[in-house]
């Protein structure tokens, strides 16, 4: 017959395996999670673009609506174009008057070249008679006191160099008037490069009226509707990037050593925890605001709270994880999700 001490040992032995087993599986769990760090505190996240219109006016067309899936090229809204067709057009009318203006005033000026050109020909001509006559009474003056010619003679060849001179000058001032006459059309080609650029900027403000999709994406915080007047820059509202998205994990900063960009990853979200969706580390945060940090910090920082404030508690750093396939109906901007990540596994990616 057992004794009572045998009987207490037989029954302390289950609770001693027990607690064994307890801790061996708690030591597995804590190493399960050191080799594969996992966060709930995560949420959904894809890039976004304020559509902006870049010309003033009412919109007289809206395409879309609040949260519209829409396609690259998709029209989103127009603008009133009739102000930016009207300048267009007024452009190149004024461009079409300039080159019949540029043809006549060339045509003008080539008559005065022409002229120009004539009253040169008059000059040399005017030279020439005066230097003849200057070249006569040059020989003439030496036979005067011979007896070989009269004075009558040389006072006529006086005149007639006097007159020729005379004449030149004359032909040097009417060439002189002629080629000031020559106007040119430098002035009028330069205000047609002018009115070009006007064109230009006519017609890239009638492009702007209407506003196409840049890329794939949805339609969010559209609170207005046909009639609007749309000032530029001034966003109309919001699209979300859908052919990327991400999960931003805040991992604890104990959790970081061994992951790299390319880090294999498994996320699912709160709303649908049956699907799993597989992803890779885009890239690691390099910053947060903290409040204990004593010093002002870049307001472009994230802010992520500790959930203690009486210990102190590992910070957090966000981790960007972009999915691999994401199901278009479940995924949206702030979702809340679970991420799970293998630093054993693709570490040979560039840390960042």
């Amino acid at each position: 017959m057992a004794t009572a001490p045998d009987t207490k040992k037989k029954r302390a032995w289950p609770a001693i395996v027990l607690i064994v087993a307890t801790l061996l599986l708690l030591l597995l769990v804590i190493r399960q999670l050191d080799r594969s760090p996992r966060t709930d505190d995560a949420y959904v996240y894809a890039d976004t673009v304020d559509v902006v219109p870049e010309v003033n006016g009412r919109i007289v067309e809206l395409a879309v609506h609040d949260n519209q899936a829409v396609k690259e090229g998709d029209l989103l809204f127009r603008i009133d174009p009739r102000p930016y067709q009207d300048a267009l057009t007024r452009g190149k009318a004024s461009l079409v008057a300039l080159d019949r203006q540029i043809e006549l005033t060339q045509r003008t000026v080539n008559a005065q070249q022409y002229n120009a050109q004539s009253v040169r020909a008059a000059v040399e001509r005017a030279r020439a008679a005066a230097n003849q006559a200057a070249d006569t009474l040059h020989r003439m003056e030496p036979l005067l006191p011979r007896g070989y010619v009269s004075a009558e003679d040389v006072d006529r060849a006086r005149t007639a160099q006097r007159a020729t001179q005379a004449e030149l000058s004359a032909a040097q001032l009417q060439a002189q008037q002629a080629v000031a006459a020559v106007s040119g059309v430098d002035a009028l080609v330069a205000q047609r490069a002018v009115i070009e650029a006007e064109i230009a900027i006519a017609e890239l403000n009638l492009e702007y009226a209407t506003v196409r999709a840049p890329f794939d994406g949805r339609v969010v915080g559209l609170k207005t509707s046909t009639g609007q007047f749309a000032t530029a820059l001034k966003p109309v509202f919001t699209l979300i990037d859908t052919r990327h998205w991400y999960v931003v994990a805040n991992f604890r900063e104990t959790e970081l050593k061994g992951i790299r960009r390319g880090t294999p990853a498994t996320v699912y979200l709160m709303s649908d925890a049956d699907q799993r969706f597989a992803g890779s580390v885009d890239s690691i945060g390099y910053g947060v605001a903290s409040e204990e940090a004593g010093f002002a910090l870049p307001g472009g920082l994230p802010r992520i709270q500790r959930t203690l404030n009486w210990v102190h508690v590992a910070q957090r750093f966000p981790v960007r994880i972009l999915v691999d396939r994401p199901n278009p109906d479940l995924f949206r901007v702030g979702t809340s999700a679970v991420a799970v990540l293998q630093p054993a596994h693709g570490n040979d990616g560039e840390r960042r």
